[in-house]
């Protein structure tokens, strides 16, 4: 397929931030599974070993794929435990892009922090999304406030809570200017747009007004059509810089919900597609050649030669599970890979799609 339509995310944060329940909404939205589970009822489909759901903690990265707006979301789920931030460690490694969540109750925890500082190592661009909003004592400003000040994080706020605590309803998109709410007696699957409330219009504005400014800063194009015209400015226009600027890493956009509730959960998924990078986006991926030991790159390719990081290696009923990211080129069933650490060839007995 199109490896421009490819989004390959993993969903960050510290323990107890909601990545399994958020991942859960848009495995339902996307049509990857026709139930939601619950985290606290062990039903969620990353946390699949029966440690995870005894306890309702993520212990392993789960894969798992789905369909979103004619492009192919593969995501992973990561643990928020510090006991297993060698798995987070690991998928940042081969992640293009990544979802941080932060719990609006709570702000910017400590193993946030080191999630962060991993990703940023990683040189991975991120999409901040503030979950919660629904909880007693969430307060998003506060969120955004630590995101600066203990993550030195510049934000782009593209979204707004409309309410919060007990009356939060939905989100004010500030890129298109209108309300967005919505309802519960589908399990949030359908949403409706609106004006913005009167009360809401001021700290709209004052809102928006800040994220033009702060993109015409980070993005040169963006800032001519700023200085020429603000107002002839178009979503399609604002949502192209936005996402220059997060795949520079100058910036992050920072969208609100709650996944629990199933607010704002869709929005989220569209921001990935949005902003986060496809392979084709990513400069070649630079390796040694073993014979040689001279530096080398590989372009996002098929038709270039094989190249791939092993991430992960299990063991299912007896079998060994090989967690391949494939930079270059194409694998198939039957072949021989020379695999350099053991420097001898490795046959691939068969090929699997994860389903965490």
């Amino acid at each position: 397929m199109d490896l421009g339509k490819i989004r390959n995310i993993g969903i960050i944060s510290h323990i107890d931030a909601g990545k399994t329940t958020v991942t859960e909404r848009i495995l339902f939205y996307g049509g990857a599974i026709h139930r939601m589970g619950e985290v606290h009822d062990g039903l969620a489909t990353t946390d699949w070993m029966p440690q995870e759901r005894e306890r309702g903690i993520t212990i392993t990265a789960a894969s798992i794929s789905v369909n979103w707006r004619d492009h192919i979301i593969n995501i992973i789920d990561t643990p928020g435990h510090v006991d297993f931030t060698i798995e987070v460690e690991r998928s940042l490694r081969v992640l293009d892009g990544a979802v941080a969540i932060f719990s609006a109750v709570d702000g910017v925890e400590p193993q946030s922090e080191v999630v962060w500082r991993q990703a940023e190592r990683h040189r991975v661009p991120r999409i901040v999304f503030v979950n919660k909003m629904d909880r007693r004592g969430a307060e998003f400003q506060r969120v955004l406030k630590e995101l600066e000040e203990k993550l030195g994080a510049k934000e782009l706020v593209v979204q707004l809570p409309l309410g919060a605590e007990e009356e939060f309803r939905g989100v004010i998109d500030l890129i298109e200017m209108r309300a967005v709410k919505w309802r519960t007696e589908d399990l949030g699957v359908e949403y409706d747009f609106s004006d913005i409330p009167e009360s809401y219009l001021p700290i709209a504005n004052e809102a928006r007004e800040k994220l033009l400014e702060t993109m015409a800063e980070g993005d040169e194009l963006f800032l001519e059509r700023f200085l020429e015209n603000e107002e002839s400015l178009k979503p399609k226009e604002i949502r192209s810089a936005i996402r220059r600027i997060t795949l520079s890493g100058l910036a992050f956009p920072v969208l609100c919900g709650s996944g629990l509730r199933n607010i704002g959960v869709q929005r989220l998924t569209d921001a990935v597609v949005d902003y986060l990078p496809a392979p084709t986006d990513l400069p070649p991926i630079e390796g040694t050649d073993p014979v040689s030991e001279s530096s080398i790159q590989r372009s996002h390719d098929s038709g270039a030669p094989f190249s791939a990081l092993v991430f992960k290696i299990s063991t299912d009923e007896g079998r060994r599970i090989t967690y391949l990211r494939i930079y270059s080129g194409m694998l198939q069933a039957g072949a021989q890979v020379y695999n350099p650490n053991r420097g001898l060839d490795e046959r691939v007995a068969r090929i699997f799609q994860m389903f965490a």
